[in-house]
């Protein structure tokens, strides 16, 4: 009677092999974090999966979009689409200017419309801004787009500081002497009036050093830089002041030279000029004749020795001849 039970037993259990225990079940595998957040979604597989598809196919569209836009090629496609946005409405037809005191309004017109498109995606916004740049009259400017249509432009413009004459013509500069505008002699406006080579790039010493004294800036008519060293300066009441070489040797001739004027009044008393190319000397000049100096400093010097020229007459403030 056991013969069989066993036999059965034995045809089912392999030698070597271990009989599995009864009631035991492959226990399921736990899904991950991912399949878990895709579960919760509020959308079918499908619909995510298409989803994915356009979000890939769109991001590739930007880069292509944007290399074709950089590289500046007509017929990449990212031109192409960028003209398309233009035509679907994105294009610039309006500018607005603001900052404008002196330069022509037309003049930016120009500089913003000369683009291969008016499509707001493809207008260089560097590109107009360098433009604006070039011209004298524009000391920064910035470029910004405001969409739908509009271009933005905000200007600073350069702030005249004196009128720098030579070689005959008369040119409008500002406090570093970046020339401006060519102006006539009909209509100079009140500014300081600059003589000589190279004297628009003096401007800001120029200022300096008739700063040190106010109470003489409203007298001087012009200032000439002579020699691109030294400065002369011309005075309302018709009288030339030669000054050496050096800015603080100017300045401190200057100094003494309004100190004397002070004591012993010199503008105004029909003297051609004065000249203090040696500091510690004052050379007074009438017409034909040198007056004797009166002293610069309390240290005892001995009387000057007659220059070998003598200036007869003040060259006019608009002719820029000076003495070296």
């Amino acid at each position: 009677m056991s013969r069989r039970p066993a036999q059965a037993q034995r045809a089912t259990t392999r030698r070597g092999e271990k009989p599995k225990p009864r009631g035991t079940a492959r226990r399921p595998q736990r899904a991950s974090v991912l399949d878990q957040a895709i579960a919760g979604l509020p959308m079918s597989p499908e619909t995510l999966h298409k989803v994915t598809t356009w979000s890939i196919v769109g991001a590739v569209a930007a880069v292509v979009l944007t290399v074709g836009i950089l590289a500046g090629v007509p017929q990449m496609i990212g031109v192409g689409f960028a003209q398309a946005v233009g035509d679907a409405g994105l294009k610039v037809d309006e500018i607005q200017i603001d900052g404008l005191k002196r330069m022509d309004r037309a003049t930016v017109y120009e500089q913003v419309l000369d683009q291969d498109s008016r499509a707001m995606p493809l207008v260089s916004l560097e590109e107009v801004r360098q433009r604006l740049l070039k011209f004298p009259w524009v000391k920064d400017a910035r470029v910004s787009r405001r969409l739908p249509s509009t271009l933005h432009i905000a200007i600073e413009e350069r702030t005249p500081a004196a009128v720098w004459q030579n070689h005959g013509q008369l040119m409008l500069i500002d406090p570093s002497g970046v020339p401006l505008e060519p102006v006539s002699l009909e209509a100079m406006p009140d500014l300081p009036l600059l003589i000589g080579e190279g004297a628009n790039t003096q401007e800001a010493a120029r200022k300096h050093l008739l700063e040190t004294q106010p109470g003489l800036k409203a007298l001087v008519k012009a200032t000439s830089w002579v020699g691109n060293r030294r400065w002369d300066l011309f005075f309302t009441s018709g009288e030339k002041l030669q000054l050496p070489e050096g800015e603080d040797e100017a300045i401190a001739a200057l100094k003494k030279f309004v100190q004397i004027d002070g004591t012993q009044r010199l503008l105004g008393r029909g003297y051609v000029g004065f000249d203090m190319r040696d500091a510690n000397k004052l050379v007074v000049r009438r017409q034909g004749v040198i007056e004797p100096p009166p002293p610069v400093s309390s240290a005892p010097t001995a009387a000057p020795t007659a220059p070998t020229t003598t200036t007869t007459t003040p060259p006019p403030a608009g002719t820029g001849a000076g003495e070296g």
